[in-house]
């Protein structure tokens, strides 16, 4: 695989994470304070919601390696982390968690 294909196709999988959360009734029209998304804490747990993170934090850097055609993480866990906030919120995210599995699955499987 090319690595123009490779970006078209984490673009299209970072696309349906946004049309889930979109969906979902989870995509929030505003931007939390700045000071929130310096956070160092993993999924910025301490100041960010998992979708707030997701909107806010890691699909604009995914965007933004694709844009710079950057390197990619060395590993990705994120459907594991929205199981856990999913369940603990009670919010029905099966095909959010697919979604996510299906992009970690291609970052790790690069």
């Amino acid at each position: 695989m090319s690595v123009s294909d490779r970006y078209s196709q984490l673009a299209s999988l970072l696309f349906e994470v946004e049309r889930e959360l979109r969906q979902m009734q989870l995509w929030a029209d505003e931007s939390p304070p700045a000071a929130a998304l310096l956070s160092s804490e993993p999924f910025s747990i301490d100041v960010l919601t998992f979708s707030q993170w997701l909107q806010f934090v890691f699909l604009p850097k995914m965007y933004q390696t694709i844009e710079l055609a950057g390197e990619l993480p060395e590993s990705c866990s994120v459907a594991p982390m929205a199981e856990e906030f999913f369940k603990a919120e009670r919010i029905e995210a099966s095909s959010m968690i697919r979604h996510l599995g299906a992009l970690d699955r291609f970052i790790c499987g690069q």
